[in-house]
């Protein structure tokens, strides 16, 4: 990754498996280093600019910038679950 006002580079975790960015895609990138890669500083963030979301996760989806599947819900309280039936 390259930050082009300062001309400098630098190197960003990417979260999740594959897409890739390409060369001149813009990225959003946040502070947050990689316990177990050294001199990686920043984490890029799915879902925004040209970096896409993943599809499929339920879990942890605005980590992977992943919207909510159609007809998913997130909790029933108990005194009205014998209504949904």
């Amino acid at each position: 990754m390259t930050i082009y006002k300062s001309s400098r580079h630098a190197f960003a975790r990417l979260p999740g498996i594959g897409s890739l960015p390409s060369k001149y895609n813009r990225v959003l990138a946040r502070g947050g280093r990689a316990n177990d890669l050294p001199t990686v500083r920043l984490t890029l963030i799915r879902g925004v600019y040209d970096f896409a979301g993943l599809f499929g996760k339920k879990k942890r989806r605005s980590i992977y910038g992943t919207a909510r599947l159609e007809g998913a819900i997130k909790h029933i309280r108990r005194r009205y679950r014998h209504l949904k039936g």
